[in-house]
């Protein structure tokens, strides 16, 4: 994300102008924009124009509009950002208090201003902003027949491609079908892998499968490259990494990025920063139950304590519509930075960020035991989330 300005006022007050640069930006604006917030960015709206002799001519204009938003739309696979609401600053093209649907769109300016921007928000912009935080890993999650693309962000897992073919199945003394069609589904694979992973960001791409799957496809691949002279595949080899997984679908992930190997071959990525936070908490909820607890509650008890050594808080909370209840989240997170505990803010759009959402969407390892946590009843949480 490219910063053009920022003007905020010390009643936190003002305005920023940013410019989305890829897909993760767009998650980052989508993130950003609240409802209420006004947002200004070029757009083309439909004009009719009446001549003297009384017949009308529509044509297509663009214009910079501002708009106080009211409905967001975040399209997940084509990355879009459409965000709908009324005009509020006179244009020669659009009426006062019109409707308009302003698109965000990669590598085109937009200026947000709110009221009050509060730490969560301000953060992101600096994390969005630094050019160290990009994507960096990309997993192909497979068994006979079908396989996943997946690219892992910082902040997003995204299925670029998904792969489901028929496979015949072996046969006494007829397993010429069965090779064929194994070598149509690693062939539709690769070509899958060479059009969605820019090997130029990518430090990293895990190839995960049940049994030995992931082996003989890595020998395909490796045989189709040295035949057809593929240097792209050849000489980024050394990035792939073979692991086992229990399953070819999206949610092995999860125990994908947990494995040793691949925590030390991608720690310096979020994701997996994630993936370990959220295991210390089960293991520490297993453990020693009195030092792990999820809920609004409860975490807003512990924070008061100053017990909370990790925060695990997912980003989908920061952008609920009521703004008492966001600013209750917002608060939860300051005083646990302000008593030097350790926040990490998930990504729903993460395997691990989907798993912390079932568990209320937040929760906290703490620092010490709190066993009269126990006594109050969290179930008020799961019914306020």
């Amino acid at each position: 994300m490219k910063l053009i300005f920022k003007n905020i006022e010390k009643d936190y007050g003002g305005t920023v102008a940013l410019v989305p640069e890829n897909p993760e930006d767009m998650w980052h604006a989508y993130n950003l924009i609240c409802e209420c917030d006004r947002v200004s960015g070029s757009t083309i709206r439909k004009v009719q124009t009446e001549s003297s002799t009384g017949s009308t001519n529509s044509t297509r204009v663009r214009t910079t509009l501002t708009i106080a938003v009211e409905n967001i739309d975040f399209d997940t696979q084509a990355c879009t950002l459409r965000l709908k609401g009324r005009n509020i600053i006179e244009n020669q093209y659009v009426k006062m208090g019109a409707y308009h649907t302003l698109d965000i769109e990669q590598n085109r300016q937009f200026v947000l201003e709110k009221i009050k921007w509060d730490s969560i928000a301000l953060d992101r912009i600096d994390m969005a902003c630094d050019v160290n935080q990009n994507a960096d890993v990309a997993a192909v999650v497979m068994q006979d027949g079908i396989a996943n693309i997946c690219l892992i962000t910082s902040n997003m897992t995204i299925v670029r491609a998904k792969i489901d073919q028929v496979i015949p199945k072996k046969r006494k003394g007829m397993v010429t079908q069965h090779e064929k069609g194994l070598h149509r589904f690693y062939e539709s694979v690769v070509q899958a892998i060479l059009r969605h992973v820019n090997f130029d960001v990518v430090k990293c791409v895990i190839i995960a499968s049940p049994g030995f799957v992931k082996d003989q496809f890595m020998e395909y691949m490796t045989q189709q490259a040295i035949k057809s002279d593929n240097k792209l595949l050849m000489e980024n080899k050394s990035k792939f990494m073979l692991v086992h997984s229990s399953s070819g679908f999206k949610h092995s992930l999860k125990e994908i990025l947990a494995e040793s190997t691949v925590v030390s071959r991608i720690s310096d990525t979020k994701a997996a920063g994630e993936v370990k936070a959220l295991e210390n908490f089960y293991a520490m909820l297993q453990t020693n139950p009195s030092r792990a607890f999820y809920g609004k509650k409860h975490c807003q008890v512990a924070a008061a304590s100053q017990a909370i050594e990790t925060l695990l808080v997912s980003d989908k909370l920061f952008r609920c519509q009521d703004i008492s209840t966001r600013k209750e989240y917002v608060d939860l997170v300051e005083n646990v930075r302000e008593a030097g505990g350790d926040v990490k803010i998930f990504s729903s759009m993460h395997i691990s960020g989907e798993q912390l959402d079932s568990l209320s969407g937040v929760a906290a390892v703490l620092r010490f035991p709190m066993s009269d946590l126990d006594e109050s009843d969290g179930s008020e949480d799961l019914d306020d989330e």
